[in-house]
């Protein structure tokens, strides 16, 4: 409703102007300081002091006088503070905002007609998905649900490095080493067991007899220009270890949840020959040039003092010579391309689109959205020593610390047999997983995170338990009336603010979704959730809807305002990729 609201204010104003002889190309709509009880106000009278040679109020009182709001339909009445001009709803942006949210679908927007290929995570198949990587599945999942819920065609992507010398590396080392020459691995999944071989591989190279080590490279060497020659051997051999490893990944981020309609692997990329045309179309550019045998393109005229190396002097391709043809595919087959990285890839990413750009591509097709990493507070973790801390154990302590908050503060309903021992493990995996996701997305992308736990697991404080505890609070409300045979609910009567503010923060949501897939900033969702859920909860403080001394008429509008509320608190949740329990 806030979407039609300020399509009918951006109308208003715009005529209000045109019929002034004012210059309307910037309304100035924002959202009013707080002692101003309007949904919209404009600032525009700001700008047009200068022109109308008149002081900002009483230009604002000009507009607000030129505007007849008998003939708006969800603004009742427009005035002014200063000078801002000030837009109040009507009744029926009330009215049409609790008869719209009383579907399960509510905040889903109409299909744009435009496809949109969101990759994220795409970590090297190395090992265990580590804690400082985990904010690119979070980040582009929700980016990508967020994209679904506002009507674009999103498929997601995990683009596989297949080809490079990592895990060349790790290949190497797999057929090289026996099983017992490793340590016992961390956990009974694939990626545990296959990371020995490659931490094993490195230690190799790093600090082994010299002689063997040059005829370790030299296999390594053989096995990377294979790949590039299309060596099918090649192919299979690097594949085992890729797809084993890649398997026991999937199974962690789909814990998150984090799940993908494809997985691109950049070798097919290789063997199609798109990377030796890439290579071919860059030589021919006129701004490449040779360096003992590797190829550079100069790219000092648009703002980088370092060259890019898109060709080893051995002949073979580098990543990003590769990631240029996958973005060439990809550009082919959608409108759109949003791609999630961490910071340590930025000038990755910059090289990349004005490499595009020399190839005649568009780059603005293409989104990247850069974050910082996260950290837990003992510091930084890395993959390739095999120290730090893994997703998977990060799961696992989130679920065993909720289900001790679960069973502290549920302790009397446990003993009682309301909730059950899967009731307690379902609300456990709900809640700590929950946890990790929003303190995780509700930070700005480029802002680090240090995950602490007692922030994470609060439920109070600006956390999924508080806002899966406010959606909880509904469903058990909904579900206390469930045999109630209540008269059709009448919007007018829902008149105090707890009522008012409630159903605005409602009103809002099919907004903040266009406006955080337009934005790519899944944080501001998180932000309207815990709004949301603050709202929920005076008005449960405040606002009776059940019980004998509750008038009918009135409990009836009460209950399709708690369904409302569900429900948008429910699709908000799940924009974020994090679960709305029933009952907490």
């Amino acid at each position: 409703m806030l979407i039609d609201f300020r399509e009918e204010v951006e109308s208003a104003l715009a005529g209000a102007l045109d019929s002034l002889d004012l210059p309307g190309e910037d309304l100035g709509i924002e959202t009013p300081p707080e002692d101003v009880s309007a949904i919209l106000a404009s600032s525009v009278a700001f700008r047009l002091a200068g022109v109308a040679e008149r002081p900002p109020p009483a230009v604002a009182e000009d507009i607000a006088a030129a505007i007849d709001a008998t003939d708006l339909t969800y603004v009742g009445s427009v005035d002014t503070q200063g000078p801002y001009v000030n837009f109040h709803p009507a009744e029926a942006y009330y009215e049409e905002t609790l008869d719209t949210a009383q579907s399960a679908s509510y905040g889903h927007r109409p299909e744009k007609g435009e496809s949109v290929v969101v990759e994220h995570t795409s970590a090297n198949p190395t090992g265990p998905v580590h804690v400082g990587r985990a904010r690119n599945p979070i980040l582009g999942d929700a980016i990508a649900r967020i994209m679904d819920l506002a009507g674009y065609d999103v498929d997601t992507h995990y683009y596989v490095n297949d080809a490079g010398r990592q895990i060349a590396v790790f290949t190497w080392a797999y057929e090289t080493f026996e099983e017992s020459e490793l340590p016992e691995p961390e956990r009974d999944s694939p990626e545990y067991e296959m990371v020995r071989y490659y931490r094993r591989g490195n230690t190799f190279l790093e600090e082994g007899p010299e002689e063997e080590v040059e005829a370790a490279e030299a296999e390594i060497q053989s096995l990377m220009q294979g790949l590039e020659r299309g060596d099918e051997t090649a192919y299979e051999r690097v594949s085992e270890v890729v797809d084993t490893v890649l398997a026991g990944m999937q199974r962690c981020l789909e814990r998150l949840p984090a799940t993908f309609e494809e997985f691109v692997k950049e070798t097919r990329f290789i063997k199609d020959g798109s990377t030796e045309s890439v290579a071919t179309r860059l030589q021919e550019s006129g701004l490449a040039y040779e360096d003992e045998g590797a190829w550079h393109l100069d790219l000092a005229d648009r703002g980088f003092e370092k060259d890019l190396v898109f060709m080893r002097s051995d002949g073979t391709s580098l990543y990003t010579t590769r990631d240029l043809a996958h973005h060439e595919w990809k550009f082919e087959n959608y409108d759109r391309a949003v791609t999630v990285l961490g910071e340590d890839h930025k000038l990755q990413a910059r090289q990349l689109q004005a490499a595009l750009d020399v190839l005649g591509k568009d780059p603005t097709q293409l989104t990247d959205v850069i974050y910082s990493y996260v950290n837990l507070p003992t510091g930084k973790m890395s993959t390739r020593a095999g120290t730090g801390v893994d997703l998977d154990d990060l799961l696992d302590e989130a679920v065993d610390r909720a289900r001790e908050a679960v069973e502290s503060r549920m302790g009397d309903r446990i003993r009682d047999d309301e909730l059950t021992e899967s009731d307690v493990t379902r609300i456990a995996e709900q809640v700590g997983i929950g946890a990790v996701r929003y303190d995780i997305v509700s930070k700005q992308p480029s802002k680090p995170i240090t995950f602490k736990w007692d922030d994470a697991l609060d439920f109070e404080g600006q956390s999924a338990p508080y806002v899966q505890y406010a959606h909880a609070r509904t469903c058990g409300i909904v579900d206390e009336a469930a045999d109630t045979v209540a008269p059709a609910p009448d919007a007018s009567l829902l008149g105090t603010e707890a009522e008012r503010e409630l159903l605005e923060r409602i009103a809002a949501f099919p907004a903040r979704i266009e406006e955080s897939a337009q934005d790519l900033e899944p944080h501001t969702i998180a932000t309207y959730a815990r709004e949301l859920a603050d709202a929920v909860n005076v008005f449960y403080r405040e606002c009776p809807v059940l019980g004998d001394g509750v008038d009918p008429d009135r409990s009836a509008a009460r209950l399709a305002l708690v369904v409302a509320a569900r429900n948008t608190l429910a699709n908000a949740l799940s924009a974020l990729g994090i679960a709305a329990p029933e009952s907490m």
